[in-house]
């Protein structure tokens, strides 16, 4: 007796081969410009500019109590 052929299993005419495509993401290149400027000025300043990160939160986390004192 004869085996029944099984169904294909991806599409109508059995398995397809997925096309593999290498894409880019795509960005603007002044994003990307800005990007690279960031991540020099972080280098060569990175601790001042955490310092300043830190020191600039401080301060709103201040202004904010000291609204909410006020209200």
């Amino acid at each position: 007796m004869r085996e029944p052929t099984t169904p294909p299993a991806f599409g109508k005419f059995g398995a397809k081969v997925p096309v593999a495509a290498a894409t880019k993401p795509i960005g603007s290149k002044r994003l990307e410009n800005a990007a690279e400027r960031m991540r020099a000025a972080l280098s060569s300043h990175g601790s001042l500019a955490l310092t300043l990160y830190v020191v600039l939160w401080i301060v709103a986390v201040a202004a904010s109590a000291f609204v909410m004192m006020k209200a």
